[in-house]
């Protein structure tokens, strides 16, 4: 049996939830988008499943993808294909068959770990929400896309609470910001290199 210590527990901590979330190395997204894009695409879908504003670690994030909203909600949501395009992600099973709906479960395997989300929301090519407790940690994970003149706004937004993260709270955060940046650019280059195909 391993003894971790506090820096290695909130390297384990991070990693699970981050991973829970849906994180993986990434490539540089190509140009920022306007912050009337983001917004516009915030605004857009504001029903139902929320972050915890009071949550100590909040991330947000947008991208602007170049590719069909279809393509895009694909990629996303089929779940069980996230370890051919995220690289720290080795296994999912979904525990509940068929499209994602409110309940579905899925477990991943990353770096040794085995975490399980449940859906909470999903609003076809429009909204998806998942979450859970993970290592101490409860997440709430939300997704929205928004179609533009310029492609398909992608905004996620993340909140974690619990022991854990107010024991640790500058690392997660740099941790949750660093993960949804990579999880967005890598949506990008997988829905992008799709486009033509």
């Amino acid at each position: 049996m391993r003894i971790l210590t506090a820096t290695k527990l909130a390297a384990a901590t991070a990693g699970a939830v981050l991973l829970a979330t849906g994180t993986a190395h990434a490539l540089d997204d190509d140009k920022p988008t306007t912050a009337a894009t983001i917004a516009a695409g915030a605004a857009a879908h504001t029903d139902g499943v929320q972050i915890d504003a009071g949550a100590p670690v909040i991330t947000r994030d947008d991208i602007l993808i170049h590719a069909p909203l279809h393509t895009i909600w694909k990629i996303q949501t089929h779940v069980e294909n996230w370890p051919t395009w995220q690289p720290d992600v080795d296994v999912v099973v979904k525990d509940t068959p068929g499209r994602l709906r409110p309940g579905s479960v899925f477990r991943w395997t990353t770096e040794g770990l085995n975490i399980t989300s449940t859906v909470k929301q999903v609003d076809y090519g429009k909204r998806l929400a998942w979450g859970g407790p993970a290592q101490g940690i409860t997440a709430i994970h939300v997704w929205t896309f928004t179609p533009t003149t310029d492609g398909v706004l992608v905004h996620t937004e993340e909140s974690w609470t619990g022991d854990p993260v107010t024991a640790n709270e500058a690392t997660l955060q740099t941790a949750l910001d660093n993960s949804l940046h990579n999880w967005v650019n890598n949506l990008k280059h997988q829905a992008e290199s799709q486009v033509g195909k």
